[in-house]
């Protein structure tokens, strides 16, 4: 039987969180320094020097001085157009490049925005096509140590992301588990960590309200422990499951409104949210909705960041926010759920 992770468990942040600060990556490295963080996990790099080798060298340093480990990765590998193949495979050889430069044992990816933004066609095609740009890359993977992290975002369920997983090969591929992204796929987080943990090389935290409303089922992300789920009972659980070595991070993306899944109406474009989702398993659905019947709107102030144009003063109200809902994560993960080891010293 495999260990569980390390206890206590090294806890990092994912940068992403802080996008509207326009941190470079010495920057982001200096903050989670600052915080008495274990790790980061670099992600959409805002840095001028991004897609630059000599900065890749420079930041594998930078998080060797400061002895933190690091992850990072790409966005999107399914490709819209059998014209964008090529490309999308040679995007993914870069980040493959730049992952193993960093120090980085993973290379993020993920499938599509969401479901309405793979191409046409049955998801069972868009899989396949997945898993062959996945073994297209395979050699290239295992020459550089690293693996392939799988995120479970707003196209797959657990068990469709379990299925690319494990039919490319769990020898070089693993899941990238976020805990916020399966309330809009009608998923309790729960059933994605009960799918995903045993296959996961990186664990993220993102916490959401979820709860009925009159067309459906409303969802929206808030700071880590002031959601729906229950945190505490989805680490224990991971920790169950999961491999060791895993590194776990906090991953609170606020500021954007509730979204409505329209289960008993269609949604703005006519089309019923069922209909993106025909292969949803019963039980699946079953425990999302008791999720949602225990929940209720986020009664906290937020300040919501898709305005058409903002003033400047609303901007700096989103870089404070993003800050200090960060904060308020960390400091959840650290007291209620017992994460990180540095901030202990």
């Amino acid at each position: 039987m495999a260990m569980p992770p390390a206890d206590p468990w090294p806890l990092g942040i994912n940068t992403y969180c802080l996008r509207f600060q326009k941190w470079s990556d010495r920057q982001l490295i200096d903050w989670c320094v600052g915080q008495k963080l274990d790790a980061i996990f670099l992600q959409d790099s805002l840095d001028k020097g991004a897609l630059d080798p000599a900065h890749w060298s420079e930041v594998r340093r930078w998080v060797g001085d400061a002895k933190l480990h690091i992850e990072t990765g790409g966005g999107a590998i399914l490709p819209k157009t059998q014209e964008a193949y090529a490309p999308t495979v040679a995007t993914l050889r870069k980040n493959i490049e730049r992952a193993k430069a960093v120090g980085s044992p993973i290379v993020r990816a993920l499938l599509a925005s969401d479901r309405r933004g793979m191409p046409p066609g049955p998801v069972e095609m868009h899989m396949e096509t997945t898993i062959r740009i996945l073994r297209e890359v395979k050699s290239q993977v295992q020459d550089a140590g690293v693996k392939i992290a799988i995120e479970n975002h707003k196209e797959l369920q657990a068990w469709e992301t379990r299925q690319v997983i494990e039919t490319a090969g769990k020898d070089f591929v693993g899941s990238y588990l976020d805990t916020g992204n399966p309330v809009f796929v009608f998923e309790d987080p729960m059933t994605t960590v009960e799918e995903l943990a045993p296959l996961a090389v990186t664990f993220h935290l993102r916490d959401s309200v979820v709860y009925e409303v009159p067309e459906g089922v409303a969802v929206q992300w808030v700071p880590l422990g002031e959601g729906t789920p229950d945190f505490k009972k989805i680490v224990a659980r991971a920790r169950e499951l999961m491999q060791p070595n895993v590194y776990i991070y906090c991953k609170p993306i606020t500021a954007r409104p509730p979204v409505v899944l329209p289960l008993t109406s269609t949604g703005k474009d006519g089309q019923e949210w069922w209909e993106l989702f025909p292969r949803a398993r019963a039980k699946d659905m079953s425990r999302f909705l008791a999720l949602a019947k225990k929940g209720r709107p986020y009664e906290r102030a937020m300040v919501v960041e898709d305005v058409p144009g903002r003033p400047e003063a609303y901007t700096e109200a989103l870089k404070f926010q993003q800050v200090e809902h960060m904060e308020r994560s960390l400091a959840y993960c650290r007291k209620e759920l017992g994460l990180g080891v540095r901030w202990r010293s």
